[in-house]
């Protein structure tokens, strides 16, 4: 009896002792996030990494109002870069991996024409991220602008919080969206095939997502926040994101 209470206060105290570090990470990231804290948690077990997902733009506003996070971990380096510069951020941020924009289909399409396929009389519904507060939506508005349709589809276009949010619309009210590349590596996308899910679209249409990492002067455990900070600048999360369909350092 005396063992099992020893047992039981030596399971508490390590508990305890368990150092929490909260992450702000931009939705591009919300499934590859799954892979990183298993490898992280494996390296450091008395760490526990909370995450929270959302655009980077609603984020960086949280932590500019006092939100309490250790680490942000945006889908570009603006955001980032905007908390360095206002004094919320230990150093400047630095490019962690680059993301990549799909076009994607829920149904199997003929993506022969690429982006024109967006102007066919089939396609009543195109789901992208809002531009004004998640980079991937700031990067697919290149794109429709570059390529000269955007003024063709404009009244197709179905707008999420975040690039999370409009692979959701994609999935189920939008008939195509311009989504993470990197989001149609998770689990739960694998019967979507690319060429006929999916086509990647020509990076030469936007400009490099360059997705930025801080942390952040406010952190409660700067020495585990310090130690996620390195891994995932390190070689086995940049496998990991490889692996996603970022582009790496």
């Amino acid at each position: 009896m005396i063992h099992k209470a020893m047992l039981i206060f030596l399971l508490l105290m390590v508990t305890l002792r368990a150092d929490t570090i909260r992450i702000a990470v931009a939705s591009n990231m919300g499934y590859v996030m799954k892979p990183l804290k298993a490898m992280f948690t494996k390296q450091h077990p008395q760490t526990k990494v909370v995450v929270s997902l959302g655009s980077s733009g609603k984020l960086s506003a949280q932590i500019m109002h006092g939100a309490p996070y250790d680490i942000f971990i945006s889908a570009d380096m603006f955001f980032a870069k905007r908390l360095y510069d206002g004094g919320f951020t230990t150093d400047a941020p630095k490019i962690y991996a680059q993301g990549a924009l799909a076009l994607f289909s829920a149904k199997r399409k003929d993506f022969s024409k690429g982006l024109h396929i967006l102007e066919q009389h089939n396609v009543h519904t195109v789901a992208m991220a809002n531009p004004k507060t998640a980079p991937y939506g700031k990067a697919a508005m290149e794109v429709l602008e570059r390529s000269g349709i955007f003024s063709k589809i404009r009244s197709k276009l179905v707008y999420g919080e975040s690039i999370g949010h409009a692979l959701s619309y994609a999935l189920s009210v939008a008939d195509v969206g311009l989504v993470a590349k990197s989001s149609l590596f998770a689990p739960k996308m694998r019967d979507f095939k690319q060429n006929e899910h999916w086509i990647e679209i020509d990076k030469t249409l936007y400009s490099p997502i360059n997705q930025g990492i801080v942390l952040l002067k406010n952190s409660k455990n700067s020495k585990e926040a310090q130690a996620f900070y390195r891994f995932m600048l390190g070689n086995g999360a940049q496998k990991i994101l490889k692996n996603f369909g970022y582009h790496t350092l």
